[in-house]
């Protein structure tokens, strides 16, 4: 178990006044040890708490003025004090055993922590949850938590994730909603396994044991080249309208016996089979965005200037928890931030995997007045492509990035590495705009460990969102006009 060791101190805050520095161990508040950095929060959200610090290899005891509730005014450099709870399931589709060898070691981290699934939305599986873990979270009010379904039959879902405890361990879920935490699920799809029939069932398990919770989103399994399981390959375009079909069959359902559609499919899906998107008001406020759900028509809305805010969960924002570190999907990544190292659906991110550790983004321009690539994976260009059609410039140009890397069927923007946008770059005219999206970035690097620096053309980085890239194509600010419906925006 490590200390909370301080990275950053708030000018005038309470710990400013009382003399704690940048560099400081917390050794406890208030007697006690904290072992994450919840707990940490509870400790210090108290009137004038006692720091117990180490700092240069002394031990001071520093008393800290302020009123209940009032912001200590601290960064600390991690979540957990204690280890990360890792997960011990060995899923065939898990993609962190797709990864190839030699990348940053925090990459092949699995956890399966529902401390990390409150702060940063990752999603548990519940399979090493226990007794006390309910206890605190119900008591701290740890919500929204996200749980990995993939199936509610006990035997396919042990089956899946090759852990007994798999076929049980939904329980928990039951659980939790019964103590009314907000629990968002995810079913990942894996065809010939969890498809077809099986995906009927588990729909109707929901709404038969499971129907409080918040949402429910099915997205496509992802295979890499490095993948050795036999049995994991991708969905044919008549598979993703089986799933597309499904889901919208179940929305009719749930909404009939719940009032609202609960489960949504990943933009993914509707891209495979070759259908339109939704309109923005079915996702009911985009609760899953983060897990590629929507995006598409959120990007919409900002790009084309029917909102003039992101519309979607903006990067930056994670939990209540003060003091946090930024990490995962839930970083600012553009100015001086973090990126993500979890599953990404086709624009961004989602909140699959672990929390990741860190960017710092590079933003090197030629003139404003050249002309611009957009630099996407090949499922972000087919969205992307019409809409920039639709401005009817001719210096503007989408560029979509194969994922030689991954292979498979790895068409996302977010596992774009620079090994493939140099390819790409190299075949590009010098002396132009390229823009690059900030999720392929962490701590400054692509996951293949090259930097933007690397690249043979200068490229700009900008954030993942539609008003981003208006800006950084220098169009007009949004105007507020009625929702255009398009057929098939992608």
């Amino acid at each position: 178990m490590s200390a909370p060791r301080v990275v950053a101190v708030a000018p005038a805050s309470p710990a400013a006044r009382a003399g704690v520095i940048i560099g400081d161990e917390i050794l406890a508040i208030d007697g006690q040890v904290p072992r994450d950095v919840i707990q940490y929060r509870l400790l210090v959200d108290d009137a004038d708490p006692v720091l117990d610090v180490g700092r240069g290899g002394l031990e001071l005891q520093i008393e800290v003025a302020k009123a209940d509730g009032e912001s200590l005014g601290l960064d600390v450099h991690s979540s957990l004090f204690d280890q990360v709870r890792t997960c011990d399931n060995h899923c065939e589709f898990c993609f962190i055993y797709q990864l190839p060898p030699g990348l940053r070691e925090s990459l092949y981290l699995k956890d399966d922590d529902y401390r990390l699934s409150f702060l940063y939305g990752n999603f548990t599986t519940l399979t090493r949850f226990t007794e006390s873990d309910l206890e605190r979270v119900v008591s701290e009010r740890l919500s929204p938590l996200n749980v990995s379904i993939h199936a509610t039959d006990p035997e396919v879902r042990s089956e899946m994730l090759r852990n007994r405890r798999g076929a049980t361990s939904l329980r928990w879920l039951r659980a939790l909603l019964d103590h009314d935490i907000e629990v968002h699920g995810q079913i990942v799809v894996c065809p010939g396994v969890n498809d077809g029939a099986v995906l009927d069932d588990t729909l109707a398990g929901v709404l038969d044991r499971y129907g409080e919770m918040a949402s429910l989103c099915v997205v496509p399994l992802g295979v890499s080249r490095w993948s050795n399981e036999p049995r994991m390959r991708p969905h044919t375009a008549e598979e993703a309208a089986a799933v597309l079909d499904a889901v919208h069959d179940w929305q009719d359902v749930y909404t009939a016996t719940l009032g609202h559609r609960l489960v949504f499919a990943a933009d993914e899906y509707y891209l495979l089979a070759g259908r339109p998107f939704p309109e923005p008001d079915a996702y009911e406020g985009f609760a899953m965005h983060e897990d590629g759900i929507g995006m598409a028509r959120t990007f919409e809305l900002e790009f084309t200037g029917q909102v003039d805010q992101v519309s979607g969960p903006q990067p930056g924002f994670f939990a209540w928890v003060d003091g946090a570190p930024a990490e995962g999907y839930r970083a600012p990544r553009t100015l001086g931030s973090t990126g993500s190292t979890g599953s990404t659906g086709f624009l961004g991110p989602t909140g699959c995997g672990s929390a990741s550790d860190g960017a710092n983004a590079v933003v090197l321009r030629p003139s404003r007045r050249a002309p611009v690539g957009i630099l996407t994976g090949p499922y972000g260009a087919r969205v992307l492509g019409p809409l920039v059609a639709g401005l009817a410039r001719n210096d503007v140009r989408v560029i979509a990035v194969d994922n030689q890397f991954f292979g498979g069927n790895i068409g996302v923007t977010g596992l774009m590495v620079g090994e493939d946008i140099a390819r790409v770059l190299a075949d590009q005219p010098e002396g132009h705009r390229y823009l690059l999206p900030d999720v392929c970035l962490s701590q400054g690097r692509f996951l293949d460990g090259t930097t933007p620096d690397s690249l043979p053309r200068a490229v700009e980085v900008v954030r993942t969102d539609g008003l981003a890239l208006r800006a950084a194509l220098d169009l007009s600010p949004p105007r507020l006009a009625p929702p255009v419906r398009s057929e098939q925006s992608a």
